[in-house]
């Protein structure tokens, strides 16, 4: 580990260095890179899948499993980086002192990025891509599930660097995928600048607990949406069952469904209808509706527990729970969010104003599911990761995310 953080380190001078078309002719050769090695990167791939099957749920691997559609996606991903601005050398902002001096902030690389992640394949070409574009060289740690597909990616990844005549060690990923060589990286004073997990709860809390180098908080997501009373209910089923089914494994999935009251007789067979029956009679997995005492009243499902309103499941499991109104929908996810993204299914523009000023998270969607918490929907091209803290980054991390800034100062002989 020390020999590769040395070799990060070393690698920071030349990577900020870079111009922006030297940054962009890497990115494309990288893409190319990964559609040209498709077949290596899929064999590695089946690999994990199969040693994974009976490991971990149905629904991460689909989260684990490549495809030439994937591939290809994750080689457009990088594309859509080189589309973006350059975020290195802005002048941010710029003052004349009364003394003389010119005083000017100026986007920079952040240097060495440390990204800790699990079972996502795709989050190693995106990370590398961000962190390239960015001016940081990236040393990527992901999880055993997805060991092999990361050496596959990372190879090809440095090929796509050395065509274009970058140095490969922009681009670093630790083979050794237990807690020891976690811990290394979040205690890699001197050699990681920014240490950005991203996984499930217990990955993100071991890097708040452990870390001694800056760490971003990122991405667990316990979703609420809530359908108020004035609601149009066809549209709040419709991104209800977007929401939770499209892809239950991720962050920006719904966990939580709060009904107001004064709909629930009309909304929650609704609901029923579409995520359990329907999804049966199409021989789709049907959604466990985990329900309050009040909305059990209404539809059959399995009786809530408390926990229940305080677990990310990325599975298809909803809690749900009635509420008054939207006070108490706001209350209820002050208590029980991980602050990533809620939303407000509404026609009341009172209850939206109230809703959007009261939920303190990092996306508040009005009538949209909350699957749009992405760096690629947002405009962003990829995205390194989902900061649900309030310091330096929150929401979906784009380049901007990955630069710091400097204070560079001109002065004629001045003297204080």
């Amino acid at each position: 580990m020390i020999d590769m953080l040395t070799t990060a380190k070393a690698a920071k001078a030349q990577v900020s260095a870079l111009t922006t078309e030297q940054k962009n002719n890497a990115l494309l050769k990288m893409a190319d890179a990964l559609v040209a090695n498709a077949q290596e990167i899929l064999d590695a791939n089946a690999v994990d899948v199969e040693n994974a099957r009976g490991k971990i749920s149905d629904v991460m691997i689909d989260r684990l499993a490549l495809n030439v559609d994937r591939i290809n996606a994750m080689s457009e991903g990088i594309r859509d980086v080189v589309a973006l601005p350059d975020p290195v050398g802005h002048k941010l902002n710029e003052v004349n002192r009364e003394n003389g001096l010119k005083i000017t902030k100026v986007s920079v690389p952040v240097g060495v990025i440390a990204i800790i992640y699990e079972s996502r394949p795709n989050v190693t070409s995106d990370a590398a891509a961000l962190a390239l574009k960015s001016g940081n060289v990236c040393v990527l740690r992901g999880g055993k599930e997805a060991i092999n597909s990361a050496q596959a990616i990372v190879k090809a990844l440095r090929e796509g660097l050395k065509a274009a005549g970058v140095t490969e060690n922009a681009i670093n990923l630790v083979t050794d995928t237990s807690r020891d060589s976690a811990t290394a990286l979040m205690k890699a004073n001197g050699f990681v600048d920014m240490l950005i997990p991203r996984g499930g709860a217990g990955l993100i809390n071991a890097c708040v607990q452990n870390a001694t180098v800056p760490c971003i908080q990122t991405g667990t997501g316990i979703c609420h949406i809530y359908i108020e009373k004035t609601a149009d209910i066809d549209m709040a089923v419709n991104i209800i069952n977007n929401a939770k089914t499209s892809r239950p494994s991720v962050c920006n999935a719904a966990e939580v469904l709060l009904v107001d009251d004064a709909v629930k007789e009309i909304v929650l067979p609704k609901i029923y209808d579409k995520l359990v029956t329907e999804r049966n009679k199409n021989g789709l997995i049907p959604v466990e509706l985990r329900l309050d005492e009040n909305a059990a009243k209404v539809i059959d499902g399995t009786a809530a527990v408390e926990n229940d309103f305080d677990t990310e499941f990325l599975d298809y499991i909803l809690a749900v729970k009635v509420v008054s109104g939207v006070d108490e929908a706001v209350a209820h996810i002050a208590e029980h969010s991980t602050g990533h993204s809620e939303a407000i299914i509404s026609t009341d523009e009172v209850a939206i104003a109230k809703f959007t000023s009261g939920v303190d998270s990092a996306a508040v969607y009005v009538n949209a599911s909350t699957r749009f918490t992405d760096g690629g929907e947002f405009g962003l091209g990829c995205e390194m990761g989902i900061s649900t803290q309030k310091l330096h980054a929150r929401g979906p991390m784009g380049l901007l995310e990955l630069t710091t800034y400097k204070y560079v100062i001109y002065g004629n002989g001045n003297i204080r």
